[in-house]
């Protein structure tokens, strides 16, 4: 297996398992609250659908669109949910942005139903898809563009797998899970391979082939890793050299001052 599919199987898989994290979440509370038949049957159907959407919109890509526009359409699209992932898990890696809590997101969901008189069937259904909808584009991008979309299709299944057999085990939701930490590293994976096709789709001859990847995910990996370094140093710079601590400081000296003056 080359740099590149290995790559591939490692960016589909843990994109996969990040957004089934989040959808096993929402079926384990739907089916707890109204029932786990309304709450498989709804997860099913979505599962069923995406993989509808995926051999539906993936085959003809692969058959029919030329390699190089296919390449920079699909660079340009795995770019932008690159930049999207890395900027959220830059900000929660940096103290910028709460971090996402699949507790939270579980008791959320319990009381909405508990609220609400929406059916089991829909919200599962609805948390698979929107979930399931970033990783649809993930699938058909890097599997398209390689054309090995059977291979990004199979790394997703087990992702899916796995993520529903710990649950399974562990019988709650996997809020143990680093998810924080693999939408950063799928952020990285994501914005790497997006460039490395779109400058493949410009003609762009890398200097070690499917190798040059390994240099891009080195760059972007640090550019990250430094700007998650910058936000909190800039963070804490703000605090040292906070103005409204400078003011009442030298408000509280002139008072001090005035009243040995007085006496």
């Amino acid at each position: 297996m080359t740099t590149a599919l290995f790559g591939l199987c490692i960016a589909v898989f843990l994109a996969t398992m990040v957004e089934a994290t989040e959808a096993f979440t929402i079926v384990f509370a739907v089916g707890n609250v109204r029932g786990w038949r309304c709450a498989l049957q709804g997860a099913a159907t979505a599962l069923a659908l995406l993989a509808t959407f995926v051999i539906a919109g993936g085959l003809p890509l692969v058959r029919f669109v030329p390699i190089h526009i296919l390449q920079l359409v699909i660079g340009l699209t795995l770019t932008y949910l690159g930049i999207t992932w890395g900027r959220k898990a830059i900000l929660r890696a940096s103290g910028r942005k709460k971090l996402h809590d699949e507790d939270a997101i579980y008791a959320d969901t319990v009381q909405s139903l508990k609220r609400n008189r929406t059916t089991g069937f829909t919200v599962a259904f609805n948390g698979v898809m929107v979930e399931g909808a970033e990783v649809l584009l993930i699938i058909v991008g890097l599997g398209g563009a390689s054309h090995h979309l059977g291979l990004a299709g199979m790394a997703a299944g087990v992702a899916i797998a796995l993520v529903m057999i710990v649950g399974a085990i562990v019988a709650k939701q996997l809020s143990r899970v680093p998810e924080n930490q693999l939408k950063l590293a799928v952020s990285v994976l994501l914005l790497s391979y997006g460039l490395f096709w779109v400058g493949e789709g410009c003609g762009l001859q890398w200097p070690a082939a499917d190798a040059s990847l390994l240099g891009l995910v080195g760059i972007v990996a640090l550019g990250a890793y430094g700007a998650v370094r910058m936000l909190k140093g800039y963070e804490g710079r703000m605090v040292k050299v906070n103005p409204y601590a400078r003011l009442s400081d030298a408000l509280a000296s002139s008072f001090k001052t005035l009243r040995e003056v007085a006496k």
